[in-house]
């Protein structure tokens, strides 16, 4: 689907999932709860570590020279600066001595933090200087002051902020001023500078989308520790592809001097307005700044040019391959800069909905990783609304069904559905996705398993302890069974449509069953999954995917699909030796994926020897991939099984 088209349908919502940077320091705390309320992923970077100076003569020398007099105009530019100064004064002089000469002078606020520490102190602000409160509005503001300010031979002191402002004080002095600078505390690199090398890490693997700067000193020291381990080069390329949002004038003409590009400054310099203007702004910005940018397609090893004849498909029946096939769960998502370009512009739920939209994340992903499947972009909770329930998608919370499942009668209430007519947008996504796959690539269609359906539909969301599902399942086995064979039913015929569609293969994600007992599972559950699994094509390969679920494995096997998934947490080897003639999916860890290429390489090439060459495995995650996952990272774990297991 063309990008444009997805604005058109979507529909701005905040920052949408984009991933931004916020070099902020001591207000790191507001800025990541600001990005997250805007619907973005926040990565602090601290960038400063404000140091006072113990030693300051230049404060001790301002303060004697203004209880002397020698004063006529005082600038406060910062409220932290101001209460330094006072502070390091404060050791030598009364401050109701400060105070009153101060009050001699004319005491000018850069803006409302100076005001309001100035006010703390107890001194009278004669000037605040207007937004955007740069060195120009503060000379102009003096110029046409009406109270009696005269530049010309005036002596004027500048409390610094970390650096000198050196264009205020050649404005000033042009004016014929004389102005004496005190410094009130230095910045420094803050002591732990992990933060903020992940964040460069980020921007280099284009895992971030944004970047907030609300200070000139911020860039300087980004800049530094990119220069310190010779990347410095590489990150302002980087800096190119995603959307810089400098707070104010300032911020902005210190960017530029490094040749930084600025896409938005906000009305207000403030961090609040920075933050919603950027959420408003970023995504179509972030889509018109990478709408040129061609991004590599990876090659996989060539095929037959028949998805049936695929090594994916081959392997799925259990036959020997020329390689490992390998693709990976959630291979469309957040962690991928393309996925979240779109959903900058559409919901979750919009996504899912719009078949050019899904099939397009579909592909982007197959396309960009080089994988030897796609699978569908969908969600397995979609079939519960047309069955009666509420469904939505929280940022951050994870989805929330309403009018969930209590009783026998909330069961007899859920309505039977027709998949062909209430998830036909399923299927188009589908059909639009096979069109557009090269024809050797399989499409995997998928499903909620009845239990991790049936567990959403009871809990109203995610559980630690399926305190409710269980506690149904437990006292009423009739209104389970009957919730089982009601999706049940439901699942065969989505599932049938799915490949009536295109789907050359199907999984089935039982999420939550590993908070079963081997015994639950035989009563509870393994009945309707033989149910599922005997009702689907037989030339269909169908896999069966759980988590948690090492005691389990045995029944899963039972249940009769022709693919069992397993997680990361058993090993692979012995599941072969257990299961001879099963097709094994798995299994690496997704945290491994953040690793460095070797150590994704080494593990991916433990699987593999675990596996020992063994007809039938197909290398997949123990997981889904998970959102901060650096994108050449899966990549190179898919070219690693590629190489390592060319036979």
């Amino acid at each position: 689907m063309a990008r444009e088209q997805v604005i058109q349908e979507g529909g701005v919502r905040g920052f949408g999932g984009l991933r931004v940077v916020a070099l902020e320091s001591r207000m790191a705390g507001e800025s990541s709860r600001l990005i997250t309320k805007a619907g973005g992923i926040p990565i602090e970077a601290p960038t400063l570590r404000e140091l006072p100076i113990e030693e300051n003569p230049a404060a001790m020398e301002f303060a004697d020279s203004l209880l002397a007099g020698r004063f006529d105009i005082v600038i406060f530019m910062t409220g932290v600066g101001t209460r330094y100064l006072f502070a390091a004064m404060e050791t030598r002089h009364d401050r109701a001595d400060l105070t009153a000469a101060l009050a001699k002078t004319t005491v000018v606020a850069r803006g409302p933090k100076p005001v309001a520490a100035l006010r703390e102190l107890g001194v009278p602000v004669v000037i605040t200087v207007p937004e955007p409160n740069t060195w120009r509005e503060m000379v102009g503001v003096l110029e046409e002051s009406n109270e009696g300010v005269a530049l010309q031979g005036a002596r004027v002191a500048i409390q610094e902020y970390g650096i000198s402002n050196d264009e205020l004080t050649r404005a000033l002095e042009s004016a014929g001023a004389s102005v004496t600078c005190v410094p009130a505390y230095r910045w420094a690199l803050p002591e732990d500078l992990a933060p903020l090398k992940d964040a460069i890490r980020q921007i280099l693997a284009r895992t971030a989308d944004v970047m907030l700067v609300t200070s000139a000193t911020q860039i300087h020291h980004l800049l530094e520790v990119a220069r310190g381990d010779g990347v410095e080069d590489e990150l302002k390329s980087a800096l190119t592809e995603l959307i810089v949002a400098s707070v104010g004038p300032v911020a902005t003409e210190n960017l530029r001097k490094l040749g930084i590009s600025v896409d938005l400054e906000p009305a207000h310099p403030k961090l609040g307005t920075l933050i919603k203007e950027a959420s408003q702004r970023a995504p179509e910005l972030l889509l018109n700044k990478r709408s040129g940018i061609v991004r590599p397609r990876r090659e996989r090893p060539a095929g037959s040019g028949d998805a049936q004849q695929s090594v994916f498909m081959r392997a799925c029946r259990g036959e020997a391959t020329e390689y490992t096939p390998v693709w990976l769960m959630r291979q469309a998502g957040r962690y991928m800069q393309e996925y979240r370009e779109v959903r900058a512009r559409l919901s979750f739920s919009e996504l899912c909905k719009n078949p050019q939209a899904a099939a397009e994340v579909t592909v982007t992903a197959q396309e960009r990783l080089g994988v030897d499947a796609a699978i569908i972009f969908s969600d397995i909770l979609l079939i519960v609304e047309p069955m009666g329930l509420g469904l939505a998608y929280d940022h951050g919370e994870g989805p929330t069904i309403s009018g969930n499942i209590k009783s026998g009668a909330d069961v007899d209430a859920l309505r039977e559905i027709t998949p062909s007519e209430e998830l036909a947008f399923v299927f188009d996504a589908i059909r639009l996705t096979r069109a557009e796959l090269d024809a050797d690539v399989p499409l995997i269609g998928f499903c909620g398993a009845p239990f991790t359906l049936a567990s959403y539909m009871i809990e109203g969301g995610g559980s630690r302890n399926y305190v409710s599902t269980k506690t149904l399942m437990y006292r009423d086995k009739g209104a389970w069974d009957a919730l089982m064979k009601v999706l049940t039913r439901a699942l065969v015929d989505y599932l049938r449509c799915q490949v009536d569609a295109g789907a050359q293969a199907l999984q089935v994600f039982d999420s939550w069953v590993g908070c079963l007992s081997p015994a639950d599972y035989r009563t509870y559950v393994l009945p309707h999954m033989t149910e599922l699994f005997s009702k689907l094509p037989p030339d269909v390969p169908v896999i069966h995917f759980g988590t948690g679920t090492a005691t389990l494995l045995d029944l899963q096997v039972s249940a009769g699909a022709s693919v069992l998934g397993v997680d990361h947490r058993v090993e692979i080897g012995p599941v072969f030796e257990r299961f001879p003639g099963v097709a094994i999916q798995g299994n690496l860890d997704p945290v491994a994926l953040f690793a460095e290429p070797a150590y994704i390489r080494d593990t991916a090439e433990k699987v593999l020897d675990d596996v020992g060459g063994k007809p039938g495995h197909i290398f997949n995650l123990g997981h889904g991939i998970l959102p901060a996952t650096p994108v050449d990272n899966a990549i190179a774990l898919v070219d690693a099984v590629h190489t390592l297991s060319a036979k």
